[in-house]
């Protein structure tokens, strides 16, 4: 029986640095990553490929504002699930061209998916997750009134949101059925749509986003997967990054890792989530986690590149 992984793309994968985020850009870029994940397939595994999305849904933010005055602006959940369905398309196509080129039949799906919080999770006292671009002052009443938060960043203004833990994946067993069918599934789309669960067991919706990295080793759990894949803007993880003697980590254990991660060498705004991806990942029956550069996939899990962290 095939090993199940799960490979989080990071949410810049799609549109480069210093491109202008065209749809034809990001078919490019799509077509670039479906090869490295037709390769891993290739070698027997079923995967679930996870995707961040801040790019795209800060775009669909910035719609919603300049068109106020014409539609009715959407609320962030509604915003999230657009992106979900506007990046699966682009991945799903793509892979499934990337595989029949490779004589390989593997039906691809994507699952727009919700993830569960806790409605009483901290970060809904204390928004700070930035999202979205930047506005200016005379923006500020028009966002307000629409329930945000902002924040103000040098000059400009953004809109900060809660961030709350993911609990579970509410279409857990519909992927992992899908999985275990040989598909290759798309979901957690920018860490997917928040949601509580009510009294009454009905869910609903929040304002808030789920870190796709954690979100994405919440289903690693849920489906039982042997691997756990984090690609991201950097080849490897490095100790004292910031700092001129920073070092790379080729290879580590989960209690080296973790002694690190307790002293505060990761930050929560950049390695700290993935980190804590790998930590849980592990600790719950994972094998391992690998963390490498979005365009080093298939280098970093043949092992030729990338952080390689096990038990």
């Amino acid at each position: 029986m095939n090993k199940k992984a799960i490979i989080a793309l990071g949410g810049n994968a799609l549109i480069k640095k210093g491109q202008k985020g065209t749809i034809y850009e990001q078919f490019a870029n799509t077509r670039n990553l479906s090869n490295s994940v037709v390769n891993i397939i290739k070698d027997g595994w079923n995967i679930v490929l996870t995707h961040g999305n801040g790019p795209q849904v800060g775009a669909i933010l910035l719609q919603n504002n300049m068109t106020r005055d014409f539609l009715p602006p959407m609320p962030l959940g509604v915003c999230v699930a657009e992106s979900q369905g506007l990046i699966g398309y682009m991945i799903q196509q793509t892979l499934y061209n990337a595989l029949i080129k490779k004589g390989i039949y593997k039906p691809v799906v994507s699952i727009l998916t919700q993830v569960i919080v806790d409605k009483n999770d901290p970060s809904f006292k204390n928004p700070t997750k930035p999202i979205g671009p930047y506005y200016d002052k005379d923006k500020l009443d028009e966002l307000r009134e629409d329930g945000y938060t902002l924040k103000k960043i040098k000059d400009s203004y953004r809109i900060v949101v809660p961030s709350p833990d993911p609990k579970s994946i509410v279409e857990r067993d519909v992927i992992k059925k899908l999985l275990d069918q040989g598909m290759l599934v798309i979901a957690i789309g920018g860490g997917g749509m928040p949601v509580i669960e009510k009294k009454e067991g009905d869910l609903d919706g929040v304002e808030a986003v789920v870190d796709k990295d954690l979100a994405s080793e919440c289903l690693a759990e849920e489906i039982d997967a042997d691997l756990l894949v984090l690609l991201t803007n950097v080849e490897k993880v490095f100790l004292n990054y910031d700092s001129e003697d920073r070092k790379p980590i080729d290879k580590i254990t989960l209690g080296e890792i973790k002694k690190y991660y307790n002293k505060g060498e990761f930050p929560p705004g950049s390695m700290g989530p993935k980190i804590l991806a790998a930590i849980r990942f592990l600790e719950s029956g994972g094998e391992k986690v690998i963390i490498s550069h979005v365009d080093k996939g298939y280098e970093a899990f043949k092992g030729k590149t990338g952080t390689l962290i096990t038990k």
